[in-house]
């Protein structure tokens, strides 16, 4: 999804001094030193050290396989600098020009400048295969006898809400908790602790991809038009810094070059993807429910996962 939020904190290095490839790309960076130089030989990325299935430390996230792609086309040395997936993120990373490219953001980000989007996803329903349970919709009649774990404000509480459903709803907050792996609905799943997650589609179609439990992955129905802030389905960019115009080509240029590459990468990881909707604009959407008639409309802009 999406694909995005950082607590201020430390930047911690969590490679092992021993791995050579770790020693490679990973530079460590703390707050005051003084601001990096470019000299443009690196395809430096802002990511979380510890947040699959994007990314981690390990180097084994899509994210930072596809960066790997991109880095490789364009001749330059891939090098990352690491920061919590919270709030505080760009600040401490993009922004502070410890690192030039974000590898995952919506096409309308108004902090960024950013790519035209190399894939789509969207929310997904996770179950046990055995479960019984047959859910398609939020009409689904197994989702009224379910427990369904979902992350609050997120935007399918949304239609939750609108379908008499949050009496069954075990809500998990925004933020990650760091002491939880980022698998933590889809493992509440495979222990039984609630029958149905409703969570964003990377992490959803990942997670259940590596379970050893058989888990069914549904891809939630859009619900934009029923609501905004209901809005389930997501084109993903990559970002750089507003100024960075010629960075933000050159990478255009390699995800143009690479779509298939990328897209293997995407499949091999699980990732439930759709058809790249053009001009997809949550602010445009926003600004048009806001003239259709009150119950038709949103009445804020959505918050992601």
């Amino acid at each position: 999804m999406l694909k995005n939020i950082k607590l201020i904190g430390l930047t911690i290095c969590l490679v092992a001094a021993t791995s050579v490839q770790a020693e490679e790309i990973y530079t460590q960076s703390r707050a005051g030193e003084p601001q990096r130089v470019d000299d443009g030989t690196e395809f430096k990325v802002c990511a979380d050290q510890d947040n699959l299935p994007y990314s981690n430390n390990k180097m084994e996230g899509f994210e930072n396989k596809i960066a790997e792609v991109l880095a490789k086309d364009l001749g330059k040395k891939l090098t990352y600098q690491f920061w919590y997936d919270r709030m505080g993120f760009l600040r401490n990373t993009l922004n502070a020009k410890k690192c030039d490219v974000v590898m995952g953001t919506t096409p309308d980000n108004d902090a960024l400048r950013t790519s035209k989007p190399y894939y789509r996803s969207g929310h997904v329903f996770i179950y046990k295969k055995d479960s019984g349970l047959k859910i398609t919709d939020w009409d689904s009649p197994d989702l009224k006898k379910s427990v369904i774990g979902i992350v609050g404000q997120s935007p399918a509480t949304i239609p939750l809400n609108d379908h008499g459903l949050l009496g069954n709803a075990r809500p998990y907050r925004m933020q990650r908790d760091l002491n939880l792996p980022p698998s933590f609905l889809v493992d509440d799943v495979i222990k039984g602790d609630i029958d149905v997650a409703v969570v964003w589609g990377p992490i959803g179609g990942y997670f259940a991809k590596q379970s050893k439990v058989p888990l069914e992955v549904v891809m939630i129905p859009e619900y934009e038009n029923e609501n905004v802030k209901g809005k389930e389905f997501w084109n993903i960019s990559i970002g750089v810094r507003k100024a960075d115009k010629e960075r933000i080509a050159l990478i255009q240029g390699a995800l143009d070059r690479n779509k298939d590459k990328i897209q293997q990468i995407l499949d091999e990881y699980g990732i439930p993807t759709v058809p790249v909707v053009e001009g997809d604009n949550l602010m445009k959407t926003y600004r048009k429910g806001k003239a259709a008639p009150k119950e038709n409309r949103g009445d804020a802009i959505p918050k992601t996962e």
